[in-house]
């Protein structure tokens, strides 16, 4: 049976470890996306064996240095806030290695995880090797960087970043990717992980099925996380606040093809015009 959507809600206070938010594919409820957050002090650092899985370090803000069985970056990271709206630096690890990383000032970090293979070596993803697209037309534009998308190199993980303006709506027109159906659909998990500005705001995020046996609205606060298992989730950042998520996607194929909602693709049309 397929895990419903859930939201989830960071821990007050970090961990000794500093996690402060933890997805696996056990407490999801399905099989291949993980998703962790941890906020780490001047100092402090994170040590972790990949085992099985491929990870995808998401320095959401603050400087580290990093490193991996074979290899290490010295002072990574650019932006102190998401909003700063830089490509951030990331650093891909390959299932069967392993990864340190030492906070030089305060760090938000996100690990995205998924089944590995092993089929690539372990590489820094510096800001000049994101693309940046700006996607959809009038209040449904938003900024795209493209952390890790199909084209680069990895097992199982697609990982990409999203700015949606105050007033503005995004993943819209609706989608879904919930069937292993290639080449019109592919089935892919994905996680949603929220920031929004100022931070006492919310983001609107909305989950449902053509049946609407799933149909969940919610309101999502700075640092929660939504679980989107099946079924299309448009995003809208309410007035005044701007929203940002960081998208974690994987499955039996590592490929993004959707469907459109067809009773919402007619905004394409006008679009196009």
């Amino acid at each position: 049976m397929m895990a419903p959507s859930k939201l989830i809600v960071p821990s007050a206070e970090p961990a000794a470890d500093g996690n402060v938010l933890r997805i696996t594919p056990q407490s999801a409820g399905w099989s291949y996306v993980g998703f962790e957050v941890y906020r780490l002090q001047a100092g402090q650092s994170l040590k972790r064996e990949t085992g099985e899985q491929e990870a995808c370090l998401v320095l959401l803000s603050g400087l580290a240095d990093a490193a991996t069985s074979g290899s290490k970056w010295e002072r990574i990271g650019e932006r102190m806030s998401v909003f700063e709206e830089k490509p951030p630096y990331a650093v891909y690890v390959p299932s069967g290695d392993a990864y340190e990383l030492t906070a030089l000032t305060e760090v938000e970090l996100a690990v995205c995880l998924a089944p590995g293979k092993g089929s690539h070596a372990a590489r820094l993803i510096a800001p000049s090797d994101i693309e940046v697209e700006i996607r959809g037309k009038g209040n449904a534009q938003r900024r795209i960087h493209q952390i890790l998308p199909e084209q680069k190199e990895a097992d199982s993980l697609l990982v990409v970043e999203v700015f949606t303006p105050n007033g503005h709506w995004s993943s819209y027109p609706p989608h879904k990717h919930d069937e292993d159906n290639l080449p019109d659909e592919s089935y892919l998990e994905e996680t949603y992980y929220h920031k929004v500005q100022p931070e006492h705001g919310f983001a609107i995020q909305r989950v449902y099925t053509d049946d609407r046996s799933l149909d969940e609205t919610m309101a999502v606060r700075n640092g929660e996380a939504v679980l989107v298992p099946k079924g299309y989730h448009p995003v809208s950042a309410p007035p005044g606040y701007d929203v940002y998520y960081l998208n974690v996607m994987a499955g039996p194929v590592r490929t993004w093809k959707f469907h459109n909602d067809p009773d919402h693709e007619w905004i394409f049309k006008e679009w196009a015009k």
